[in-house]
């Protein structure tokens, strides 16, 4: 079987994602006092990202293009989009004044953080243990990041939108937090069997 080269399309969709993060984070705290165009090219960097994650696993999977630098690259380039652009807006929060918003956002980002090391501290345990374990994303695992990317982009043009209000962000907050612990639990559920049954 012929390998897939490593510079195929879904490792540069995972490198482009890696090169946006920092032009994300630029966007929305440099030009956090520009009128409209303050809120609107960060939101539009933002989802460009998003559709680099959507398209490359998809890509890879479709046209046999997965390689061993694919399952390297792809999950860093997620938890650095995720944790980047998550700061990113905690301090895009705070410098526009928004300090209760803020403050109920720092909890999001400790949610966020908490569920992705608990799952690679997972995945290493079992890599490590040599254990197969077939876990397909269930639909939990995908609202979150559905819920994740739309959330992001409405907090960022809200203000746009509708002001300072901030009652979509925390909608969007209660979202995201909500289908961050369930879909945690559940790989928690599903990897923890495993990792009991290898002790015995």
């Amino acid at each position: 079987m012929k390998k897939s080269p490593i510079l195929n399309v879904p490792n540069i969709l995972s490198f482009v994602r890696v090169l946006l993060v920092p032009a994300f984070v630029a966007s929305i705290l440099f030009m956090k006092d520009i009128e409209v165009w303050g809120f609107i090219v960060p939101a539009v960097v933002y989802a460009l990202t998003a559709l680099t994650d959507m398209l490359d696993g998809k890509i890879a999977r479709k046209y046999g293009l997965v390689t061993d630098f694919g399952k390297f690259i792809d999950p860093l380039a997620d938890k650095f989009m995720v944790l980047g652009s998550m700061l990113a807006i905690l301090a895009w929060m705070f410098e526009r004044g928004q300090r209760v918003q803020g403050l109920v956002f720092v909890w999001l980002v400790l949610i966020l953080l908490f569920r992705e090391l608990a799952v690679t501290s997972l995945r290493l345990v079992v890599a490590g243990k040599k254990v197969k374990v077939d876990l397909a994303a269930n639909m939990m695992g995908k609202l979150k990041t559905v819920s994740q990317m739309v959330g992001t982009v409405l907090i960022i043009i809200e203000p746009l939108l509708f002001g300072d209000n901030h009652v979509m962000s925390y909608i969007c907050m209660g979202i995201m937090a909500f289908t961050t612990i369930v879909s945690g639990w559940n790989y928690l559920m599903g990897y923890l069997p495993h990792i009991v049954s290898a002790d015995e």
